[in-house]
């Protein structure tokens, strides 16, 4: 894992303000969430902060496998980060009650930091790309 191509990853999602968050159950099931913020946290990890849903949570609890994609469409530029979860943070929790809304499906009421550690990177790119380490 390269260090210089993981800050360029990072600046790049912080300008992008968007990373997409890709886990899988026990069963191989893929989920894929958005997350609007990253951060360098230390030198081989980073961390994804956003309100997940749940799936995002459940499948990092069983299966802490976790590859985040950080691209530019616009130039088609990007990088595919795959680590594993080594930690789900609470960073603030909303009093879900509001009445009236009892039977609605309602939107995630915990905000997480998700820290990673990146053990590949690889580019990520809509044109023909090689999946070996950047």
């Amino acid at each position: 894992m390269n260090s210089e191509i993981l800050k360029k990853a990072v600046r790049l999602g912080e300008e992008l303000e968007h990373v997409f968050v890709a886990t899988a159950d026990t069963a191989g099931l893929p989920h894929v969430a958005v997350a609007g913020k990253i951060s360098l946290e230390f030198e081989d990890r980073v961390a994804v902060m956003e309100w997940f849903c749940p799936a995002t949570v459940a499948n990092l609890a069983a299966n802490p496998s976790i590859g985040l994609i950080v691209w530019n469409q616009k130039t088609d530029m990007g990088y595919q980060l795959l680590g594993e979860c080594e930690k789900v943070e609470e960073l603030g929790i909303m009093n879900g009650y509001s009445p009236g809304l009892e039977d609605q499906k309602l939107l995630p009421q915990v905000e997480r930091k998700i820290i990673v550690r990146i053990n590949k990177i690889t580019d990520f790119k809509l044109a023909p790309h090689s999946d070996l380490e950047a």
